[in-house]
């Protein structure tokens, strides 16, 4: 069973991306914020542990079934070994793992944060303010771009997406990948 991983910094178009590659694969959809906004609504903020149990639950259950594969987005923190080790962990899961990394500018992540599929798949992410003093505080302290060379994988793609609509990104990592 496959797992693709998309990551990448706050609004760079993950889920977007996501949900244009199940259009075009046998792959479901289990972007970050399926997990995040419930957590937030039932206990009124943002619990790491309680979002990983869920998500966990999720994946386990998943690869009980006999469905094609499954694509997961995630805001890596790649300076953070904590995250390195989630990543394994979910990974480990699964027999075939793929990682797609997305990377544009911060002004065109500023631009991506208001679009009205971020806000109506992210409630939390409406009120826009907030949403871009996030955005911009996340780059300060996290590491959501990985250096050249830094992710050590096989099946791994660095897309450049600023200048590209999700289909097309769709279209790259189907190709790359060979995912029917």
């Amino acid at each position: 069973m496959k797992i693709i991983i998309i990551f990448g910094n706050s609004a760079v178009g993950k889920m977007t991306v996501g949900q244009e590659l199940t259009k075009i694969t046998n792959l479901k959809l289990f972007h970050n914020h399926m997990m995040i906004e419930p957590v937030l609504d039932v206990f009124g903020k943002f619990d790491v542990d309680v979002i990983n149990k869920l998500r966990r639950v999720v994946f386990e259950e998943f690869v009980k079934t006999d469905l094609e594969g499954l694509i997961f987005t995630y805001m890596w923190g790649l300076d953070r070994e904590e995250d390195w080790d989630y990543i394994k962990s979910v990974t480990d899961l699964f027999t075939d793992s793929y990682y797609v990394e997305l990377v544009t500018t911060l002004e065109e992540r500023l631009k991506r944060n208001k679009t009205e599929n971020r806000l109506k798949h992210k409630p939390s992410k409406r009120n826009i303010e907030e949403s871009e003093t996030r955005v911009k505080k996340y780059d300060q302290y996290y590491r959501l771009e990985s250096y050249e060379g830094e992710i050590p994988f096989k099946n791994y793609l660095k897309i450049d997406n600023t200048n590209l609509e999700p289909n097309e990104v769709a279209e790259i990592i189907k190709k790359e990948f060979e995912l029917k």
